[in-house]
């Protein structure tokens, strides 16, 4: 192996070895709720992204002047979505945290949606899940105890979030906590085999 190779896949294993989102469990077994570790926060017009080599986050993307994240926006440690990373999730709860802080939360659905970009068309579903310490948000249990004006205008946002990045997202439905279960569930066995390495898939 090369020195170069040789010092990426050091990076790798160290940054998998020290990062939250490789040591914890998607779910916390004593309680059935999601790990979520925030990325960006709410109100924030940067998104921050972890990098697995540098082992910090970094600003990713700068939206225009007006437009910030309506929601908490975090990843599930031990799961990767098609793309790569981890899943993302859409954290309702009515004050921001902050960049790398865990939050305990509750799925109650998914929005179904496809994304097109250079003319290339994935699925690229949206998980949107309730923390467990909201007092506003805390007796949402599905996709349809949210009032229909707030889930339009988060539907708006990522529609907006991918047009401002040069990409289409159209939304095909909603659905409930037992998607938002099964989507774990794959993300947690893409992850799996990928660290197991080739030989295992």
């Amino acid at each position: 192996m090369k020195r170069g190779a040789k010092e990426s896949a050091a990076k790798s294993t160290l940054s998998r070895e020290s990062s939250p989102l490789f040591e914890l469990p998607p779910w916390d077994s004593s309680t059935g709720l999601l790990h979520v570790v925030v990325d960006t926060p709410k109100g924030s017009r940067i998104k921050f992204k972890y990098d697995q080599d540098k082992r910090v986050y970094e600003a990713s993307y700068l939206f225009p002047a007006g437009t910030f994240f309506p929601f908490d926006f975090g990843s599930i440690p031990s799961t990767l979505a098609d793309d790569g990373d981890p899943l993302d999730v859409l954290v309702l709860m009515e004050e921001p945290s902050f960049t790398g802080c865990l939050v305990s939360v509750r799925p109650i659905g998914v929005l179904a949606a496809k994304q097109t970009q250079e003319g290339k068309t994935n699925r690229n579903d949206r998980l949107i899940g309730v923390a467990e310490v909201s007092r506003t948000y805390r007796e949402l249990r599905t996709m349809k105890d949210v009032p229909a004006r707030l889930l339009t205008e988060i539907e708006r946002f990522f529609v907006f979030y991918n047009e401002d990045r040069d990409r289409k997202f159209k939304v095909l439905g909603r659905f409930g906590p037992d998607r938002a279960a099964r989507l774990v569930s794959a993300g947690e066995r893409r992850f799996r085999r990928k660290a197991r390495g080739p030989a295992a898939v």
